[in-house]
């Protein structure tokens, strides 16, 4: 045991040393500008009692699932909100999993075999990258959205192909070319995987995503969906055929062999996009309150412009955006700093994420602020 606490501590020790540890840390009183929490509907008082009163009328008062759902974990419920589910994304099935996390490790090792081949987008969340890993196909990256350079690696890829791409993606909070990659994709008779987990709730009817908002959701295999950003709780689902239900609950091992989510959850998933159905009116205010920020800081140098909630503010060198942040948190606003290498080198940055329960007058001292950190943290 000494020689791995030994081992663990040098790993550690070197973290440190590159300025790279990370640790966890409270941030109470600041405005929130970094919480993945869109819609407000975390924070949601209403969305709070009526989880609870659901609770209340359902038949078995259970605090847990007490098994998977091939075991003890399944009942009518599960059931009938994932029929809910497939109904508000358009699809024909959907399967709930634990996080997004679990349902893109679920798809990914499971559905592409030896001998097929994976694309992935170079900037795709870590769970993609990661389901890729335990898949026995080959895989390659793409670069950030060039569909030129897709197609050049469509050319070379064998067997079946799966192109995993994530709809908004998570540090620029730019969106993916989803009509163009679909027709690049059937050109070569690949199939499309779309992780929907910033577009979730903020865009579509019902919070549907982005693929239905374009009516483009029945050419695409795989749609995964999670609910721990802008549905305000948690839990994924992944949506598609019944055969593609039917292939998950058999062959997925994040779904055969983990312990299915308790009743409160559940509950929360329902009651969640019931509560966004009757408050839709949130994603036009999170709209307004993108362009009321991008109106305010039209002349910061260093931002990236994105039509979505996810901003950034680019400070290259970790250091340099670590102070930059801190002085952010000094004035009161909760903005964290995306160090290397979770970004390229040199792309280091805040990354400012806009609420539909932000005020106009907290947008305008942001984007103040923002502009007078231009000297911050230079030596």
């Amino acid at each position: 045991m000494d020689r791995l606490q030994k081992e663990l501590s040098k790993r550690l020790k070197a973290r440190e040393e590159e300025g790279l540890l990370r640790t966890l840390k409270h941030t109470s009183g600041l405005i929130d500008f970094t919480s993945n929490d869109y819609l407000g509907l975390a924070r949601s008082e209403d969305l709070f009692n009526a989880i609870h009163q659901k609770l209340n009328t359902l038949p078995a008062r259970s605090n847990g699932a007490t098994g998977s759902r091939l075991l003890a974990g399944n009942n009518s419920y599960y059931e009938e909100v994932e029929s809910t589910l497939a109904g508000i994304f358009h699809a024909q099935a959907a399967l709930i999993f634990n996080s997004g996390y679990s349902a893109n490790l679920a798809v990914l090792s499971s559905l592409p075999q030896r001998g097929d081949t994976i694309l992935y987008d170079e900037l795709a969340h870590a769970c993609i990258k990661d389901g890729t890993r335990l898949s026995m196909a080959k895989r390659f990256s793409f670069r950030h959205n060039d569909l030129n350079d897709l197609e050049a690696k469509l050319k070379r890829s064998e067997g079946n192909i799966f192109i995993a791409v994530e709809s908004i993606y998570s540090m620029d909070g730019d969106a993916c070319p989803l009509q163009e990659l679909i027709t690049l994709a059937e050109k070569y008779n690949a199939f499309i995987i779309v992780d929907e987990a910033h577009s979730t709730g903020v865009t579509g009817e019902k919070g549907s995503g982005l693929a239905v908002s374009l009516n483009v959701h029945d050419r695409i295999a795989v749609r995964i969906y999670t609910f721990g950003k802008a549905m305000g709780i948690h839990g994924a689902c992944v949506t598609g055929s019944d055969e593609l239900r039917n292939y998950l609950i058999n062959f997925a091992r994040p779904f055969i062999y983990t312990t299915a989510l308790p009743p409160h959850s559940v509950v929360a998933i329902d009651c969640a996009f019931r509560y966004l159905q009757e408050n839709i009116q949130t994603q036009e205010q999170l709209k307004k309150n993108i362009q009321l920020y991008l109106h305010a800081t039209r002349d910061l140098p260093n931002k990236t412009i994105s039509a979505s909630a996810i901003q950034t503010a680019v400070y290259p060198g970790n250091d340099h955006v670590r102070s930059v942040a801190h002085a952010l948190q000094q004035k009161g606003f909760d903005v964290r700093p995306i160090l290397s290498p979770t970004v390229p080198k040199g792309t280091e940055r805040l990354r400012i994420c806009l609420h539909a329960f932000n005020t106009a007058q907290q947008i305008e001292e942001l984007s103040v602020v923002l502009r007078s950190m231009e000297t911050v943290g230079h030596s």
